[in-house]
């Protein structure tokens, strides 16, 4: 994972390609209810604008299906980076032929452009040779700086690179650094933290930190399944029955590694899937029929807390129990907080857990916040992500 940075080629006077990951919220009247993706990016950007590069942005929003349509256009995000930059972003109505060529000649050291909507054509998650070319054409040089989306082999990520040298931004680097340097050469005692609704989303990431880790702790709706696995009526809790015989594998797997598994003592039970649910907190054993569990409760977040306080590395990924409620969100704030409060290397991925995160107000307190959910996933899994293997090696 030893690639070259924008740091290590010359980018002065030339044009440079730049992919971002710009795919942010917007409300109904296209206004960015949450910029922390067009922040990420800075560095770069304004690494490339001191250094004289003629800058060229190139991004995604959300799913047009290869159609153009107004809803997805970044205009919006042209508007509001130019404010952050605090200098005016060229906005070219297309990314490829003369209304994107023409605006991007004329550009001069120093300034930035931002290419409209590149999934405003099919051919950018077909990744088409031809639509690469063209997007590379406009530049001298590429510069991947959207981890969020390097897991995809689309024609922005990946199919630029086979026509122009291409390096990783500022982003991208601190990514693969610090998550790679997790899984390969992690200080100990290292702990991981996976929860979230399913197992099977994350069955080659609990297979592969099995490899890796110390400690594994286990809590949200895919705790079910192991307590499941382990004799324990879950009630009707989130369940997937056909992975249960998985999960007594990953038991096995991890007593067989000298992996400490942790998993749930006891829970918050409620008989509705609401924010207003009467609910109780009671041992896993005494789930009645017509609850379900919802978050960990107080002894298991006790216990968690416990392991993780002894990590000198953690990588969480994925809330506790279903933090949007109230009701249920302390078991997620106790493990954020131990995770905050550590003082090992601590690396947050995710969307779910990044949010949890903000919400309980422990970012800043973080190592590491990825900006990639699935991307960070497959990282996890010990996966090759494409807009990361195309880059040029160091």
């Amino acid at each position: 994972m030893n690639k070259k940075s924008v740091k290590d080629v010359e980018v002065r006077g030339k044009r440079v390609l730049v992919r971002v990951d710009f795919n942010v919220p917007l409300n109904e009247q296209g206004e960015i209810t949450n910029d922390k993706r067009i922040k990420a990016s800075l560095p770069t950007i304004l690494y490339l604008v001191r250094e004289g590069a003629r800058v060229i942005l190139a991004s995604h929003l959300g799913r047009p299906k290869g159609q153009v349509n107004p809803k997805y256009s970044l205009a919006p995000v042209a508007k509001h980076l130019s404010n952050l930059l605090a200098q005016e972003v060229v906005f070219a109505k297309d990314c490829i032929g003369d209304s994107a060529m023409e605006p991007v000649s004329k550009l001069q050291d120093g300034q930035v452009l931002l290419l409209e909507n590149v999934r405003f054509h099919g051919e950018e998650e077909k990744n088409d040779p031809s639509f690469a070319r063209e997007l590379a054409g406009l530049a001298e040089l590429f510069v991947n700086d959207a981890f969020g989306t390097a897991h995809r082999a689309h024609a922005s990520t990946e199919g630029v690179t086979h026509y122009i040298p291409a390096v990783c931004g500022l982003l991208m680097q601190k990514e693969v650094e610090f998550m790679g340097n997790a899984l390969e050469r992690p200080e100990r005692p290292f702990v991981a933290i996976i929860g979230g609704a399913k197992v099977s989303d994350k069955i080659g990431v609990i297979e592969n930190l099995l490899e890796k880790v110390d400690a594994l702790i286990i809590g949200g709706g895919m705790a079910n399944t192991f307590l499941k696995a382990q004799g324990y009526n879950v009630g009707k809790s989130l369940l997937e029955e056909e992975k249960v015989e998985l999960a007594k594998q990953l038991i096995e797997k991890a007593k067989s590694k000298g992996v400490e598994l942790e998993l749930p003592i006891d829970v918050v039970a409620a008989t509705a899937f609401q924010a207003d649910a009467a609910h109780r907190t009671v041992r896993v054993s005494e789930i009645r029929e017509e609850e379900m569990a919802l978050d960990i409760g107080a002894a298991t977040a006790e216990k968690f807390e416990a392991c993780i306080s002894t990590a000198r590395t953690v990588i969480w990924n994925g809330p506790m129990g279903v933090f949007e409620m109230e009701a249920f969100a302390k078991g997620t704030e106790k493990v954020a907080q131990a995770v905050a409060a550590c003082g090992g290397i601590t690396i947050v991925g995710g969307g779910d857990s990044v949010a949890a995160v903000e919400k309980m107000k422990v970012g800043e307190r973080m190592t590491h916040i990825s900006t990639g959910g699935g991307a960070s996933l497959e990282f996890l899994e010990g996966k090759i992500l494409p807009g990361v293997a195309a880059l040029e090696e160091a």
